[in-house]
């Protein structure tokens, strides 16, 4: 009985507090990583146009802070759009590829070759079949991020057991019920992990299509103060563009939460 009041107690007992604050972790860590730059700033003292201090970027960050959010909206909203366009294209090409053999012997090696080609020699060329303007950047935006999310839910599609597509057609579901109800749910952590993965690489891609040809977004300050050699601007657009990163990666990682709450991964992460 004492052993088993001692089990129950043990299972009970409340969440470490270490856990409570696995929050602080990350900014703990960055704590550290801006006093390590700010000691070696003081102790080597390089030139500003090389490395500038934490302070020197903070103070171009109050001081251009109004154009820093107008370039950091635009580069935002080309990443959501070659983020959405990612998934709306690969999708149904990790359907095909997964249904049927035969597509998945004639669009996979194409794949393949695509990702080989690096999108920075393509992207001059999509800027002179598309001229400056949005479609070019979230044209290289998708070039850059669908490939992950074709992958990942070819997978997740193709692992689905036998034994519960035999009972779905026990059952006398349609193709459809069979892919809403079986396939979908079953793959979806894969497909998740390809998202995950599509978000920070849509940011590379605007990033890219911004360099080539662009009169805004982080992208085009980032050359703008790297011609002028402003150093604490690079900075300060490299950590927006951080923040873009982030932010979306922990939306696409909300949305993973609450469609599939059931899932090992989520439970972990929510400290259960």
């Amino acid at each position: 009985m004492g052993q088993a009041d001692a089990t129950l107690s043990v299972s009970a007992a409340p969440t470490p507090s270490w856990r409570k604050m696995k929050a602080f972790y990350p900014f703990l860590s960055l704590a550290v990583l801006l006093i390590a730059w700010h000691l070696g700033v003081v102790l080597f003292k390089p030139a500003p146009y090389l490395l500038p201090s934490p302070i020197a970027v903070a103070n171009v960050i109050v001081s251009e802070f109004p154009a820093l959010i107008y370039h950091t909206g635009i580069t935002a909203f080309e990443t959501t759009l070659a983020f959405v366009f990612s998934i709306v294209v690969a999708m149904p090409l990790a359907f095909m590829i997964a249904r049927y053999k035969w597509f998945e012997e004639t669009i996979y090696p194409v794949l393949v070759i695509s990702q080989a080609v690096p999108k920075v020699a393509l992207a001059p060329l999509i800027l002179v079949w598309l001229g400056f303007g949005l479609s070019t950047k979230v044209m290289i935006g998708v070039l850059v991020a669908f490939f992950p999310v074709v992958i990942s839910a070819v997978v997740g599609l193709k692992s689905v057991p036998k034994d519960m597509t035999y009972l779905g057609r026990s059952m006398g579901l349609s193709a459809g019920e069979m892919f809403r109800k079986i396939y979908f749910p079953y793959a979806l952590p894969s497909i998740f992990g390809g998202l995950k993965v599509c978000i920070t690489l849509a940011v590379v891609g605007a990033v890219v299509g911004e360099f080539v040809g662009a009169d805004r977004g982080l992208g085009y300050l980032i050359l703008l103060a790297s011609g002028q050699l402003q150093t604490a601007l690079m900075f300060a657009a490299l950590i927006f563009l951080i923040l873009i990163g982030v932010t979306s990666f922990a939306i696409v990682q909300w949305a993973e939460g609450r469609l599939m709450p059931w899932h090992s991964s989520v439970r972990q992460d929510a400290g259960h």
